[in-house]
């Protein structure tokens, strides 16, 4: 029989803050980290988190990745002690491109200084399990520990994968979340070469005039826990990871699978390891990319896995309005969000959505924040849904704590 898995620590570093509260209470504000067309972490300075070793030979992918797990970590109250073998204990950090500032910044002195003046930390910085590498030897986890790399959906694959780790046996307990930092010359070059990005600078998702995505940089990261023994430690449960669904689009390199069925049948794996119907969902925290083709067939995905009357009546908002695309990030930044609007009950508003598209009719809560509410009484549940370049399609359902 599955355990239940609690989550018990949010941890977060985004283009709205340093920390998990910034992120939820400043975009219900309204406020948006996107200027001049990317969603940087402005505010996020290594030196003011870091010792100087640990700035010198991390990335910033990485950098990030040690700051979002550190609170997480203190939120649970792990900060002194950990309280289960560390051998129970696992990390899973995602990341879809990894060092990729590394990358750059050695193949230049390589080019200008020669290649024996490259840096011998470049293959450990570079690396994408580096950041699931650093959190472990920071805090000491000895368990099952590797990254995801499974470009967008890369955050929300490390949480259902932490899921299952904790559900079936192999760890008491696990770090879960993503990393990305890609705010560099060569990433915006590929990015608009593909025409991937908004030519604007804005993100819009669902919005009629959406014309591309903004790349954002961050990172967000669970503690999640056995529930038995989360409660006789005494912690505060702040929600549960209830249902993890994953499939695959097998359709095309960048694309999504336009029906939304792939994607849909995510949504309804999640929804039934979650043991919960459509009528049970008070709110969807959106892949929301703001590019033609992702929300179109997010858009049909909801309505084919929760039928076309009952998706028109959740709330459906894009966290990605607010601070752009984290790429493989944007998984665990999002559920970290989630669970903030099933604690707090209320929902974010959609930036930027102005001007309805006619063929996406879902309720994308336009304007202000609104306050959510439980259909069935009880803790709130959401969905939250993470779709990536190569077909990976991802759906988390999350549970809010009672009241």
């Amino acid at each position: 029989m599955k355990r239940r898995v609690v989550i018990t620590g949010l941890g977060a570093v985004t283009p709205l803050g340093v920390g998990a509260a910034p992120l939820h209470e400043r975009w219900a504000a309204g406020a948006c980290g996107i200027v001049d067309g990317a969603g940087a972490c402005k505010e996020f300075e290594p030196a003011d988190h870091l010792s100087v070793k640990e700035a010198r030979r991390l990335d910033r992918f990485s950098q990030l990745a040690l700051v979002a797990s550190a609170e997480a970590l203190a939120h649970a109250g792990w900060e002194s002690e950990l309280p289960y073998d560390p051998l129970r204990i696992g990390c899973v950090i995602a990341t879809g491109i990894g060092g990729i500032e590394t990358v750059e910044t050695q193949h230049d002195v390589m080019r200008d200084k020669g290649p024996r003046s490259v840096s011998p930390l470049g293959i450990p910085q570079y690396m994408p399990n580096a950041g699931a590498a650093a959190v472990a030897m920071k805090h000491g986890l000895k368990g099952h520990m590797y990254g995801v790399v499974s470009a967008c959906s890369g955050g929300a694959h490390a949480i259902g994968s932490a899921l299952r780790m904790i559900q079936y046996g192999d760890a008491d307990a696990a770090v879960a979340g993503g990393a990305e930092a890609t705010l560099t010359p060569f990433s915006f070059a590929c990015f608009n070469s593909m025409q991937a990005l908004s030519p604007t600078g804005f993100s819009r998702p669902f919005d009629a005039r959406r014309d591309g995505f903004v790349m954002g940089e961050g990172a967000g990261v669970l503690v999640l826990e056995e529930e038995s023994a989360a409660r006789e430690r005494g912690a505060t449960i702040l929600g549960e990871v209830a249902g993890y669904g994953s499939t695959s689009d097998a359709f095309h390199l960048t694309a999504p699978e336009p029906t939304g069925g792939p994607a849909s049948r995510a949504i309804e794996l999640a929804l039934a390891d979650a043991g919960v119907t459509a009528e049970d969902v008070s709110y969807v925290n959106a892949h929301g990319t703001s590019t033609q083709l992702n929300d179109a067939a997010e858009t049909a995905a909801l309505k084919r896995a929760l039928g076309e009357a009952r998706a028109k009546q959740i709330p459906v908002s894009s966290t990605k309005s607010a601070i752009g695309h984290l790429l493989g990030a944007a998984g665990a930044v999002e559920a970290v969000e989630t669970l903030q609007v099933l604690a707090t009950r209320v929902i974010p508003p959609t930036l930027g959505y102005e001007v309805p598209d006619p063929e996406l009719d879902l309720d994308y809560v336009p304007g202000e924040a609104r306050p959510l509410v439980a259909p069935n009484g009880g803790p709130p549940l959401a969905i939250s849904n993470s779709f990536a370049f190569g077909g990976h399609n991802v759906s988390l359902v999350l549970r809010g704590a009672p009241e």
